[in-house]
């Protein structure tokens, strides 16, 4: 499964290793991805998404209603 965030959409971010030499070796930046459950009171179940440590915070902010919406609107597999 990919490093992916279904809420801010971040995946993986490339980049070079740098030594202290100035070697550069190619290398990846993965997204702090989580699985997380959270309960959705107008779909009546549970609902488990991957989410990035961002994409936790923005759930809290804004309710977990407002994110699902924005995921079905965006045709988001849930």
């Amino acid at each position: 499964m990919a490093a992916y965030c279904q809420v801010t959409q971040t995946g993986p971010q490339f980049g070079h290793k740098v030594s202290h030499a100035q070697n550069k070796t190619k290398r990846r930046f993965d997204p702090n991805i989580q699985k997380k459950t959270y309960f959705v009171p107008s779909m009546g179940r549970k609902v488990t998404l991957t989410l990035s440590a961002k994409g936790i915070k923005v759930i809290d902010a804004r309710g977990i209603e407002s994110v699902i919406g924005e995921l079905v609107a965006r045709g988001e597999k849930i």
